[in-house]
């Protein structure tokens, strides 16, 4: 199952969810600001940008600088760091792609996406 979540006012989630319906995936839309992805999910998507938070996280958006959050990266534990990410939808990178999160499911089959790029989109989705 492809998750998708996404902010309506965004370009690049219009395109990216543009991309999935033309490449004929079936997938679930989510609004990033009212349902922003689980400490989990963040977690898996955490470990698939290879523990780099500055990735993970919407550096230009109004909420990321007011909350002087780059200043704090290195420093926050990574269960509160999680956990602002989850509280506030907003500092997340977006769109936010995962396919196959479930406890049942295979790690080989995990596929997690931040920002819309349709080569590495493709490449993921696609192979």
């Amino acid at each position: 199952m492809l998750v998708v979540y996404t902010y309506k006012n965004c370009d690049a989630c219009r395109r990216a969810v543009k991309w999935l319906a033309a490449q004929g995936l079936v997938y679930v839309e989510k609004p990033i600001r009212d349902t922003p992805p689980s400490p989990a999910e963040l977690r898996v998507m955490l470990g698939i940008l290879g523990g780099e938070r500055r990735r993970l996280c919407n550096t230009s958006g109004v909420d990321y600088r007011a909350e002087k959050l780059g200043e704090q990266l290195a420093t926050l534990a990574e269960a509160d760091f999680l956990g602002r990410l989850a509280a506030n939808g907003n500092l997340i990178k977006r769109p936010f792609l995962l396919r196959d999160f479930a406890p049942d499911s295979s790690p080989a089959a995990l596929v997690g996406l931040v920002g819309f790029d349709p080569v590495a989109w493709e490449a993921a989705l696609c192979a």
